[in-house]
């Protein structure tokens, strides 16, 4: 039956939490909550008696399933995996009114919840993000509500040992921007040594199409060796992006980062986790172009923007 406009618009107004939950689950959203498009126009929709309800569930179900998949992938994926970085006012980063629901969102711990089963997953974002309720949750994922109960205690333990970060508005991380990019274009390794922690980690994402680590740099000194052969002027670097690329400040997944442009187009994020006296414990950095596409698009809508640097 062909949807009609109530419908579409019933769908719609849905959308925005449907892809923060995917976002959560996944690191990404488009493709699970496409489908959920295609199961509720295929679904009879008469005997539906609350469509939240069912959306939420065929959304999330979806989900679980592209995260069994995404294990197998993950072996053979080319070096390190990170998530789909998101600019702030995105819709698809979800509620913010409390703490929990800005940290699960944050980078850390979506790269955190990598170690976590599906299942687990599952229940800490819809009770952690969404504020679900364990009986809701039960219905979600078909489990009895003493075992939803049970994986978000287990879960919480996996992720609470580890969880640490400073939220920031847009002027603090423009400040902590700019003092990184301070350091990191001056040349030398000691002003990136001593804003980095002794046992700082930096990961980048490249995919399969374009050069990056694919593996950990570990510590100050071998991070602040990386990123100054990262930002080291080079003829190849500017052939590869077509000239010179400009560095912005801005805040993603709530976190400062610098954010990498040429031609209109975001080249890359390095997403900083800071500590409450300032020092860089994380550097994430995304460069895969199927990663940086709604970035992209988010960019671009925000109009111009005073770059902070520009580079080779």
């Amino acid at each position: 039956m062909p949807l009609r406009s109530h419908e579409v618009d019933l769908f719609e107004s849905s959308r925005g939490r449907l892809e923060a939950i995917a976002y959560r689950l996944l690191g990404s959203a488009g493709d699970a909550v496409q489908e959920a498009f295609l199961r509720w126009h295929s679904a009879d929709r008469e005997r539906i008696e609350t469509p939240e309800a069912w959306l939420t569930k065929v959304l999330t179900n979806l989900c679980l399933n592209q995260l069994t998949s995404a294990r197998a992938r993950r072996e053979t994926y080319v070096g390190q995996w990170l998530p789909e970085p998101v600019l702030a006012g995105d819709r698809m980063l979800g509620p913010a009114d409390t703490a929990e629901q800005r940290e699960s969102v944050s980078m850390a711990v979506l790269t955190l919840m990598e170690r976590l089963s599906p299942n687990e997953r599952a229940v800490y974002v819809l009770r952690e993000a969404f504020g679900y309720a364990h009986r809701e949750i039960a219905e979600i994922l078909d489990l009895t509500e003493s075992n939803c109960q049970q994986i978000h205690r287990r879960a919480r333990q996996h992720l609470g040992a580890e969880r640490s970060r400073t939220e920031v508005d847009g002027a603090a991380a423009e400040k902590v921007v700019r003092e990184f990019l301070a350091a990191a274009l001056s040349g030398d390794t000691e002003p990136l040594i001593r804003l980095l922690t002794a046992d700082a980690v930096s990961v980048a994402d490249g995919g399969s199409g374009v050069p990056a680590r694919r593996t950990p740099v570990i510590g100050a000194l071998g991070i602040a060796r990386y990123l100054r052969g990262l930002f080291r002027p080079g003829k190849a670097k500017r052939d590869r992006v077509g000239g010179s690329v400009a560095l912005h400040a801005a805040v993603v997944n709530g976190g400062p980062a610098v954010v990498i442009v040429a031609g209109g187009r975001v080249l890359g994020v390095m997403c900083l986790d800071t500590a409450a006296d300032g020092a860089v414990g994380a550097i994430r950095i995304q460069v895969n172009p199927d990663k940086l596409e709604r970035i992209t698009r988010q960019w671009g809508a925000g109009g111009p923007r005073q770059a902070l640097a520009e580079v080779w």
